[in-house]
């Protein structure tokens, strides 16, 4: 009985001492619209303490006392440290905004108007200097075709070709 409540416990413990860090993006080609749609998915906290590391203020992401000026923060962030090609063409993404889900904030963006594409290049390193442990999911949609990827800190590009 105490080798069976061992296995239990050792794995939680060591899940307490060392957190996982994970962010998911999705991007999703809009053929209609034209647009290319872009959410992604971080854990509050992580982004919070990324953006009071580097702005030196107070903040709080989920209650914000000034939101035009946290919108702000979150997207220039968000513009250092995501970046994506189409064709080889670098793509001008537009911060929509972002969303409180549970531990999560789900940030917005969109690429708008944009042909359809061949290749898609994507760079993401956001959160890469708060952890090195830090990775990403990162899924792409074109033509309700999805792939998929995952990228683990240090490695921050990934390619898709439709």
């Amino acid at each position: 009985m105490g080798v069976l409540l061992f296995k239990w416990w050792l794995p939680a413990f060591i899940s307490a001492v060392h957190p996982f860090y994970m962010s998911v993006t999705e991007v999703r080609y809009n053929a209609p619209h034209k647009s290319l749609e872009v959410s992604c998915r971080i854990f509050s906290d992580d982004l919070e303490n990324a953006l009071k590391k580097r702005s030196g203020q107070p903040l709080d992401i989920i209650k914000p006392k000034d939101r035009t000026a946290t919108d702000s923060l979150v997207a220039r962030y968000l513009r250092q440290h995501l970046f994506l090609s189409a064709d080889g063409k670098p793509l001008s993404l537009r911060y929509m905004g972002y969303e409180i889900a549970e531990d999560a904030t789900w940030c917005f963006l969109e690429c708008t108007p944009l042909a359809p594409f061949r290749k898609l290049d994507i760079r993401n390193d956001i959160l890469y200097a708060e952890h090195p442990t830090q990775s990403h999911m990162i899924h792409v949609i074109v033509n309700d075709r999805r792939q998929s990827t995952k990228l683990d800190n240090p490695a921050s590009t990934a390619a898709f070709t439709f």
